[in-house]
């Protein structure tokens, strides 16, 4: 088997850390040290422009010119930042306890708004929410703070931005683009700049999402303080946050640069932008949490946290994905093997997720299993039900599970692959792409492709280990923590 390793584009990421720490650091006055230069004509000089072509490659070189206008330097620039929840996992990354409004004057950040979700007005909201979330949720509306219910980055801020913007909020009108930030990245934060203390709470990376959540679900009554402002305590935590970053940014330089990349990368932040200059360039480099197109077979896992409390925290996953060839066509399973290895507290309870496979488009279910339990399209020993439809040019199934702490169960999905898929294998060559919900951290996956006895695996990226070359099969094993792309030929 010959090996064929395909090299990622390099990025260029003393770049990117600006753009990053700009959200969490005040927006640094990256340009206040060249006097009586605007940042166009700084940028535009050709000793800044060889520079940046040296650093970051002429066909990198694009986004430095867009910075100003990122950044506000052009004009104002308006964000709105969701605050995803990943242990209340949502199709969009999390569930939406809280947001902020934050505005760029000539790369200087200003915070209009930061406040928990269930304090926007109630207008921003649709009448009629996805029918699982009424039947599970119950709820009459579809709200705000449930908005990102598409895997799709850009296609859920588009609904998150009408429901913004029909409550008349605060920047509604003016909002250039949607960033999404999970847990992950406070966490990971913190591990840089250490521990600090807020309003006498001592925060570390080990303890400081369990603190933030204690407070605004328990913590602020025992202070008396109104339900409403149950969440007034992430505004000084975010600007003590700021403040650190902004105390060891060189210091741990190469460091922060380093976790910035890795966030995005892993899904943990995702971008949304008005402009198409820099929607094209965030798409591009895949931080935009896009759902993709362009292969031939795909999947996609998506979970979405209904009443379970934070308990995706404690929740392991394995995904596995095989097929076979069967008479004319291949005929794949997705399954998902889930560990819940926590007990009932304050904010763990059994799991109770609506899950969803998305696979290509043609795909026809043959049978759908929960545990023990069986699903068949006849009907006719069915004990859970099974949902199908069509986004963003991909089908998908989906079911409502519930597991129970110190329990495992397999979740599977058995469908026939569409029948172009089958001439690609015959035709010499097979792609898959595997795409990890944003947010869905600490997944396994595991590949098992079988193809008709006439295709004999040559070559594959990534490679089988050597003792599984020369046969029919390929196998690869791996951790999900980005999205991952396959190509056999035979």
């Amino acid at each position: 088997m010959n090996l064929e390793f395909r090299k990622k584009r390099k990025k260029w990421p003393w770049v990117l850390l600006v753009v990053f720490l700009a959200l969490f650091a005040g927006g640094f006055y990256i340009y206040s040290f060249v006097k009586n230069l605007t940042p166009e004509k700084l940028l535009q000089s050709d000793f800044v422009q060889q520079q940046i072509v040296k650093q970051v490659g002429q066909n990198n070189a694009e986004i430095i010119n867009l910075l100003p206008e990122f950044l506000g330097f052009n004009e104002p620039k308006t964000y709105l930042v969701l605050f995803l929840n990943n242990t209340e996992l949502r199709p969009g990354g999390g569930f939406i306890g809280s947001y902020a409004t934050l505005q760029f004057v000539q790369g200087k950040m200003n915070i209009l708004q930061m406040d928990g979700t269930e304090n926007i007005s109630d207008t921003s909201s649709a009448t009629i929410a996805p029918k699982i979330l009424s039947d599970k949720l119950k709820v009459d509306r579809w709200f705000f703070r449930d908005s990102n219910w598409s895997p799709d980055f850009a296609i859920s801020s588009g609904k998150t931005l009408e429901f913004y913007r029909a409550g008349n909020n605060i920047g509604a009108t003016d909002i250039s683009g949607v960033i999404g930030i999970t847990t992950d990245v406070l966490e990971k934060l913190m591990v840089v700049t250490g521990p600090f203390t807020v309003e006498g709470i001592n925060f570390s990376a080990d303890n400081v999402i369990e603190k933030l959540e204690y407070e605004v679900e328990y913590g602020y009554d025992d202070k008396g303080i109104n339900f409403s402002e149950r969440k007034n305590i992430m505004k000084p935590f975010m600007l003590a946050l700021m403040n650190h970053l902004k105390d060891n940014f060189l210091k741990n330089f190469y460091t922060y640069q380093d976790l910035v990349l890795s966030l995005l990368k892993e899904k943990n932040i995702v971008i949304y932008s008005l402009s198409p200059n820099l929607q094209k360039i965030v798409e591009s480099n895949d931080w935009s949490g896009r759902m993709k197109t362009g292969s031939d077979d795909y999947l996609m896992w998506v979970d979405a946290n209904l009443g379970a409390l934070k308990t995706d925290r404690v929740i392991k996953r394995s995904l596995n994905y095989s097929f076979s060839f069967d008479k004319n066509n291949y005929q794949a399973t997705a399954s998902m093997i889930y560990t819940h290895i926590g007990s009932f507290d304050w904010r763990t309870t059994r799991y109770l997720s609506y899950t969803r496979i998305y696979v290509p488009v043609g795909a026809q279910l043959i049978s759908a299993q929960v545990g023990n339990q069986i699903w068949q399209p006849d009907g006719s020993k069915n004990t859970f039900a099974v949902d199908s439809g069509v986004e963003n040019n991909r089908q998908w199934f989906g079911t409502y599970i519930s597991i129970e702490p110190g329990d495992q169960k397999t979740v599977s999905f058995t469908y026939n692959l569409p029948s172009d898929i089958t001439e690609s294998i015959k035709n010499k060559t097979y792609s898959l792409l595997v795409q990890k919900e944003i947010g869905m951290n600490n997944v396994d996956l595991t590949t098992h492709l079988e193809f008709d006895s006439t295709n004999v695996v040559t070559s594959a990226v990534p490679a089988e280990n050597e003792v599984n070359w020369n046969d029919n099969i390929y196998d690869y094993s791996s951790d999900l923590k980005e999205d991952l792309e396959f190509d056999v030929k035979f």
